[in-house]
């Protein structure tokens, strides 16, 4: 059978939120693209499922009716103000998204299976400039003469596009990153982390924050417990791959070890019931300024390596970075420049200029998290602290003031109460 040959503006590979992201902003600016998605919608994603205030900014832009559409689905998606840290020590620490929130406030982020939310970004992709591709499987990708072309198959159909621009949205074991920056690629992914769903997990925060138990086991890595629709909650451990190597760590047994043995989260599962298997993948975290692009190919997501590394959340900065890869290739069409060079000022520079830092600070607290007296420390000073505390909280709105964390004057103001 004969190749169908198609000509585009950009082919994206990969439609889950990084791809949903870059697919949505370049509608917006009528720019022909072709998506190539080798799942079939709806589909799952091993993830935490939990989604920040940067996944909720970037719906905002795109289409402010979708943000209020999704917040209205309330068996399908769970609005949260705040995050709770358990110290190694056993102490929690309750940080609200905004300490200020009127009643009735909108919640700056929310929880989802991503069953759930990568169909429902799925949906909102197609338009007159879109042309998708599901349950396709790529053959090859080539560059030449300033064009990608990639060849795929579908349903028994062979394909062939070419653009002068790809973007990468594949996730870790990305083709793109493959094909033109095998020299920046890492055998082993930063860290790992187990998902598992569970019904009937009692002793949820009233305002659905989520949990991250920093227990000493699987420093600095942490166990985590994420409300969602339904009465039920996304479970699970994350831990750096180096950790698990140099301490032979087997990540399932500690997570089951802490779900039936740990004081302070075993209770809680006493009637809870598994749904479906632990399940596992790997987290490309953004801990080094890597380049995401070059010439005629741009890198978005997890294919970029922006999982954050102290959170471990990825969907915010994988939406994040489909909307500047969009602007990035609005200015390659109107310059007709698809070179490295350009590329990297587009969309490089761009990129770490909005959240580099932002990367950077979450570096440094995950190698804090290697001293547990340290995480104590703190969270015994803010109990008795009202002022640390509202401190602490507003640093995950603040990044001036979260560059705080990387100091150690901090810690010593704290120390002599100052």
């Amino acid at each position: 059978m004969d190749s169908k040959k198609i000509e585009t503006s950009v082919i994206i590979i990969g439609a889950g939120p990084a791809g949903a992201g870059t697919s949505m902003y370049l509608t917006k600016a009528g720019i022909p693209h072709v998506i190539i998605e080798k799942e079939l919608f709806p589909r799952d994603k091993v993830c935490g499922d939990a989604c920040s205030g940067k996944t909720a900014l970037v719906l905002r832009r795109a289409n402010p009716d979708w943000l209020q559409e999704l917040f209205k689905e309330e068996n399908m998606f769970t609005p949260s103000h705040g995050i709770i840290f358990v110290a190694p020590n056993g102490k929690p620490l309750n940080i609200p998204f905004n300490p200020n929130r009127q009643p009735g406030e909108q919640a700056p982020g929310f929880t989802t299976p991503r069953m759930v939310f990568d169909n429902f970004l799925f949906e909102k992709l197609p338009s007159p400039y879109t042309t998708i591709y599901q349950e396709a499987t790529l053959q090859s990708i080539t560059r030449e003469d300033g064009k990608v072309t990639v060849n795929f198959v579908q349903h028994g159909q062979d394909y062939t596009v070419t653009a002068p621009l790809i973007v990468g949205a594949d996730g870790d074991k990305s083709a793109i990153r493959k094909q033109f920056l095998g020299q920046h690629t890492t055998e082993k992914t930063s860290a790992v982390g187990l998902r598992a769903y569970y019904e009937g997990v009692t002793g949820m925060n009233e305002d659905n924050f989520i949990e991250l138990h920093f227990l000493p086991e699987v420093l600095p890595g942490y166990f985590w417990v994420f409300p969602l629709p339904n009465g039920m909650a996304n479970v699970g451990v994350g831990i750096l791959s180096e950790r698990i190597r140099e301490k032979k760590i087997n990540l399932r047994e500690k997570m089951l070890d802490a779900i039936k043995n740990n004081p302070n989260i075993a209770p809680r599962f006493k009637d809870a019931k598994l749904h479906g298997k632990i399940l596992g993948w790997g987290l490309p975290m953004g801990t080094e300024q890597l380049p995401v692009s070059g010439d005629n190919f741009i890198l978005t997501g997890d294919a970029a390596s922006l999982v954050d590394p102290f959170s471990g959340e990825g969907i915010g900065n994988a939406l994040y970075s489909g909307m500047l890869a969009a602007a990035a290739i609005e200015n390659c069409i109107k310059d007709n420049r698809y070179d490295a060079a350009f590329l990297k000022e587009a969309y490089d520079d761009v990129l770490y200029k909005r959240i580099g830092d932002e990367l950077r600070i979450s570096t440094t607290l995950q190698k804090l998290c290697r001293f547990p007296w340290l995480f104590n420390f703190v969270v015994n000073k803010a109990h008795k602290s009202k002022a640390l505390s509202n401190t602490i909280s507003c640093m995950f709105t603040d990044m001036d003031l979260r560059d705080q964390l990387r100091k150690p004057s901090f810690y010593f103001k704290i120390l002599f109460n100052r």
